[in-house]
């Protein structure tokens, strides 16, 4: 009979845990498992997503800890043999319902935030309630999961020796030489006579870009080159006034949020993380698998565990523009060959973060 795989995320984007989420959900369901998403709730301004093969379901429930009872109902109801569930709050919402419904699912619990912004140790706080909540539940949870494995460290420094442990996110799955390979119709980046460097993510203060733009601003005094910026967000207007402000125009530009950025990063030459923190970064190990060379601030958590302390691309300081200038010009000068990157993004690939799920919940 075939293993039902029930997915919870608590509120749908087109980025980051959701994503990440409907990629490991695609691998599961490529194996001839059947696989059911359940989305806590969809914003109003976005489409419920279309998964082929996948049945998805809006539970249209803004708030986290209202979801307890629509929750247990599906359990009960439809006694998923594996249940998938991501990020601390909901953890703990889905591992109740799990002991309610009486299920005896194997139950993966993944945390993608660092757990110092999200337990206290200040008693009758809503952190530290959350904090006793988790420690009394987790007995329940067959794998406690971690995206990298500075997190794990984070974890057990804020509950003790807990067994959590480090499963990747899938990132580079079967449908990735696809999206690559897609045509691209953006002259400014595909008729470049100087080297693109790119970058994507949120336009907000952790991404750093204010600090990426000043660096182009100084590696513009030696060499000649163009920053592409994938994505939106509430910065988008100060970032603009940044690049005018230093006569950028003509060589960085902010091209907005894209479906497919993996047809933009395999068209470029280096790929920046310029962040201030991270969980895992996903969109750095897609512009490695893409072929470009990677320039990572050394930023908790995740660039200095992706990159091997530097190993596999350039590790630089957070907030130092000059040094980030540095080290896209060596990146630029030294690229990192093809068999570096393929060994780098190995961990990331389909097969090896389901046989490492298997593995852990002994399915």
């Amino acid at each position: 009979m075939t293993k039902k795989i029930y997915f919870f995320i608590a509120r749908y984007s087109i980025s980051g845990v959701p994503l990440a989420q409907i990629r490991l959900a695609k691998s599961w369901q490529r194996r001839g498992y059947q696989v059911e998403f359940v989305i806590g709730y969809v914003p109003h301004d976005l489409l419920v997503p279309v998964i082929e093969g996948i049945n998805v379901v809006n539970l249209d429930v803004q708030r986290t800890y209202k979801l307890l009872l629509p929750i247990f109902s599906i359990i009960r109801s439809n006694r998923p043999d594996v249940i998938f569930t991501a990020e601390d709050h909901l953890n703990a919402v889905v591992t109740l319902a799990v002991i309610l419904a009486g299920s005896k699912a194997k139950l993966s619990a993944s945390s993608r935030v660092t757990p110092y912004d999200t337990y206290s140790n200040k008693l009758f706080s809503k952190r530290w309630i959350l904090k006793c909540f988790s420690i009394f539940l987790r007995a329940r949870v067959d794998a406690l999961v971690c995206v990298s494995e500075d997190m794990v460290k984070q974890y057990e420094d804020v509950f003790g020796r807990a067994n959590y442990q480090c499963i990747y996110n899938v990132i580079c799955d079967t449908d990735m030489p696809r999206k690559i390979s897609e045509p691209l119709d953006e002259p400014w980046l595909t008729e470049s006579p100087v080297p693109i460097i790119i970058t994507a993510g949120r336009l907000a203060p952790e991404k750093g870009f204010f600090d990426l733009i000043l660096a182009v601003k100084e590696l513009a005094q030696r060499i000649e080159v163009r920053l592409a910026i994938l994505g939106d967000g509430p910065l988008r207007a100060d970032l603009e006034a940044l690049i005018k402000k230093h006569g950028l125009t003509d060589c960085v530009r902010l091209l907005g949020f894209k479906d497919n950025p993996l047809k933009y990063f395999s068209r470029s030459k280096v790929f920046v993380l310029s962040s201030y923190v991270e969980g895992l970064p996903n969109v750095l190990v897609e512009g490695m698998a893409c072929g470009c060379t990677p320039v990572a601030t050394d930023c908790p958590t995740g660039p200095r565990e992706v990159l091997q302390d530097g190993k596999y691309g350039y590790l630089v300081p957070m907030s130092d523009p000059v040094a980030l200038a540095l080290a896209i010009e060596k990146a630029l000068a030294n690229p990192m060959t093809p068999a570096l990157l393929g060994e780098a993004i190995a961990p990331f690939t389909e097969d090896q973060v389901i046989r490492r799920h298997q593995s852990v919940l002994g399915i």
